[in-house]
């Protein structure tokens, strides 16, 4: 499907790319079911929670951008998860080099009466407003489920405004109600910065790498993959977190936009491809010493570094090789008998087609997937870790606590990593962690990318299984969170209405 930047914003995910977010079976299955046109979202009659296409992605992100100001319109309350900022970027210290940046964002506070009559004037304030008092260079408008509902001329607004402010203004539509799947969320914003920001009149830079980087690789990461391109030549041009908009408007300048999470960064690769002649790929990313040796592989076939590519991963390898294999030894060690140690992933979309190659590359396995939702965007990529780690059951599940713990009493692995935000089942003896960290985790024992990523996170999940005191103190403590007859069900998606199962 091509991309249409007359149009207003993206189509949806379910409509682009045959989107879900409820499925439980092998994926091998699962892939077959979307190649064959079968695959159809299932309906939950109980559902514990979902996410957001205005808040769950953009606006912590958004509001980061050091240049600009970010305009939420909609009931104030809709702009407060900017406020995780705190907790996702505070603790990254200035000597780490974590940009200076003011956070400039603005509320229209929508309230009944915008209702009934609606909401223009105050965004077009709101606008005006934000021009006076901080002199951007781009405007974000961030629609919301009330101006969708409403129905405000968003573009009208902006049409109308633009030539009384400096700023680019543009316009997002995000608004909340208008999709499942909250990865509708990331092409909805990289619509906007195609269709507004990125400039096609300035000089190619062949020696600029586009990165789009997802909320959970951490600074750590972030590091990591700059001096892997900097020992090559090449520079990482990082968004959106941190990024100034000059940096969006040279996206199409790059020799290569590089994926670190494909389901992230599709709908701008594809835009960049399309519109401005920049080239991408999909698979693999730096997770793993394999995946990170073929990831600058294929970026150096864009930009000429392939002789500079192999020194630095023959001089790598050396460094790093010796403690992987440190680490799969400890992992061996852990089950004389033979068996590996069983991993359970809460993943998302991308991190299946990362972090299940890499379970395989430190010597543990993997039973299953937990993936918030899936989409055919990826079905190759998905082929080709089934084809390496063998097939896997999937359980596709958007912030079900429930069916997630279901499926970690059903498989009881060794370890049980779990999304930061999805919550999770800890009452076990086993190990339980995390999956990753979010941006604002300077620790390097957090890193995941890249070479020095792929030991710290090894080391991270012999931790995981080592120490389980935590697990075993809430198992004395604590209630179980379920009732038995709970997990006897035979399938994790026990609440589907009845003509969707």
């Amino acid at each position: 499907m091509s991309i249409d930047l007359n149009k207003d914003s993206c189509p949806n995910r379910e409509q682009r790319a045959g989107a879900v977010n409820a499925y439980f079976g092998k994926a091998s299955d699962l892939v077959q079911e979307a190649r064959n046109g079968t695959l159809t979202n299932k309906e939950r009659d109980f559902q514990q929670s979902s996410g957001c296409v205005l808040n769950f992605y953009l606006t912590t992100r958004v509001v980061t951008i050091r240049d600009a100001v970010m305009i939420v319109h909609a009931p104030v309350g809709c702009s407060s998860t900017a406020l995780l900022y705190r907790e996702v970027y505070r603790k990254i210290p200035a000597s780490e080099g974590l940009p200076t940046f003011d956070l400039h964002w603005l509320t229209t506070n929508l309230d009944e009466k915008d209702v009934v009559y609606g909401g223009a004037d105050k965004l077009r304030h709101a606008i005006l407003e934000a021009e006076e008092r901080y002199k951007p260079k781009a405007i974000f408008i961030m629609a919301s489920c009330t101006s969708g509902i409403i129905g405000d001329d968003i573009e009208g607004v902006v049409s109308e405004t633009q030539q009384e402010v400096n700023a680019t203004i543009v316009p997002v539509h995000c608004e909340g109600i208008r999709s499942r799947i909250i990865q509708t969320a990331y092409d909805a914003f990289w619509h906007a910065v195609l269709k507004y920001l990125v400039k096609k009149d300035i000089p190619k830079q062949p020696d600029l790498v586009n990165i789009a980087s997802m909320l959970s690789y951490t600074w750590q990461d972030r590091q990591e993959i700059t001096r892997l391109l900097n020992r090559i030549g090449l520079r990482p041009n990082f968004i959106p977190e941190f990024a100034t908009v000059e940096q969006f408007e040279q996206l199409g300048a790059a020799a290569v936009t590089a994926p670190i999470c494909p389901t992230y960064t599709d709908y701008l690769s594809r835009g960049l491809e399309q519109e401005f002649g920049v080239p991408y790929f999909m698979y693999p990313s730096p997770v793993g010493i394999e995946h990170t040796d073929e990831w600058l592989r294929v970026i150096a076939r864009h930009t000429g570094k392939e002789q500079e590519v192999e020194e630095l991963i023959r001089e790598e390898r050396a460094k790093w090789l010796p403690k992987l294999e440190k680490i799969q030894h400890e992992f061996a060690a852990i089950k004389p008998d033979g068996e590996k140690v069983q991993i359970l992933g809460s993943l998302g979309q991308g991190r299946l087609l990362t972090q299940v190659p890499y379970f395989e590359e430190i010597g543990v396995s993997s039973p299953a997937a937990i993936i918030q939702d899936f989409d055919n965007l990826v079905l190759d990529e998905v082929q080709q870790v089934i084809d390496q780690a063998g097939d896997f059951d999937v359980l596709v599940n958007t912030f079900q606590a429930a069916e997630l713990a279901h499926i970690t009493r059903k498989y009881d692995p060794d370890v049980a990593l779990t999304c930061p935000f999805q919550g999770s089942a800890y009452k076990r003896e086993k190990g339980a962690t995390r999956i990753h960290a979010v941006r604002g985790d300077s620790r390097e024992w957090s890193a995941q990318a890249g070479y020095k990523g792929a030991i710290a996170y090894g080391n991270f999940l012999l931790q995981s299984v080592k120490n389980k005191s935590f697990q075993k103190t809430l198992l004395d403590k604590t209630p179980d969170t379920y009732k038995a007859w709970w997990y006897e069900q035979p399938n994790p998606l026990h609440y589907l209405k009845k003509e969707a199962v």
